[in-house]
């Protein structure tokens, strides 16, 4: 299968990239995280219609206070399978400190102990019970 080349003399636009190279789900969502300032390009804040080029270094900040840094090693407009879109980046993201292992560690600890999400909505007795329980 042919790599897609981007068509614009080697440049593209920052949220498609981040799309198609798997580093979020979807490009509104990476649209989001750039409007939030979430993705830095070259040290400067990273808004969605940027143009990436090969090499530049981006800083995506990730729940909990996480840095992912990676380096730009190819450009795609379009989506390619998951293997390929790993070969698009570098990923230079430094290995986590003990403390924050810990500190992941008790976040799913914490979610755990909630125990399973309920497989659907209560029904009219449950949502009863549920009121009286809350005392409304």
């Amino acid at each position: 299968m042919s790599e897609q080349k981007p068509a614009s003399g080697g440049s593209v636009r920052l949220d498609v990239w981040l799309d198609v190279a798997c580093l979020f789900r979807t490009r509104s969502e990476a649209q989001q995280a750039c409007n939030g300032g979430k993705v830095e390009v070259n040290g400067q804040a990273g808004k969605p219609h940027r143009l990436v080029h090969v090499g530049d270094r981006l800083r995506i900040t990730r729940p909990h206070g996480r840095r992912q840094v990676v380096v730009v090693r190819e450009l795609a407009e379009k989506h390619v399978p998951k293997a390929a879109a790993r070969a698009l980046y570098e990923d230079q993201t430094p290995p986590p400190t003990p403390e924050e292992l810990e500190q992941i560690e008790l976040a799913r600890a914490f979610r755990r102990s909630f125990g399973p999400r309920p497989s659907r909505a209560p029904d009219k007795r449950a949502r009863r019970e549920l009121r009286r329980l809350k005392g409304q």
